[in-house]
């Protein structure tokens, strides 16, 4: 069986480390990085099914490094994992074309449907609140 391919991009490896560990039974993870530049470069290099990003990154930002992506045509669905629970940031992610936008509060409950809707050409929002 073919497992879907997945890039990571987060600037705390301990959460890169977790998000790999979750992830890993069902998706391939195809390599991780730290910041926005090297989000755009490994994702044209390695051309993953999934991109999970952090919005917060140093140098370029999650979410214009969506935006870079886009301008390159990439068909990699794009879901957001951010401590970032407002409104205004979810609206900003869906501009830029993203599938998908979870909360790192529910991670474990929400970032493994959040992708498999991406990748059947869903929008997949966890909830913003905390429960």
């Amino acid at each position: 069986m073919i497992l879907p391919r997945v890039l990571l991009a987060d600037d705390h490896s301990a959460f890169l480390e977790r998000t790999a560990a979750l992830l890993k039974p069902q998706f391939e993870i195809v390599g991780t990085v730290a910041d926005g530049a090297a989000l755009v470069s490994e994702a044209l290099r390695l051309r993953p099914d999934v991109i999970v990003a952090d919005i917060a990154m140093p140098g370029l930002n999650g979410i214009a490094a969506a935006h870079r992506l886009r301008q390159f045509a990439l068909s990699a669905r794009i879901v957001f994992l951010t401590i970032h629970s407002e409104e205004q940031f979810v609206e900003a992610s869906r501009a830029e074309g993203a599938s998908g936008y979870v909360v790192k509060a529910h991670m474990n409950a929400h970032l493994i449907p959040a992708i498999q809707a991406a990748l059947a050409g869903a929008a997949y929002i966890s909830p913003l609140t905390p429960k």
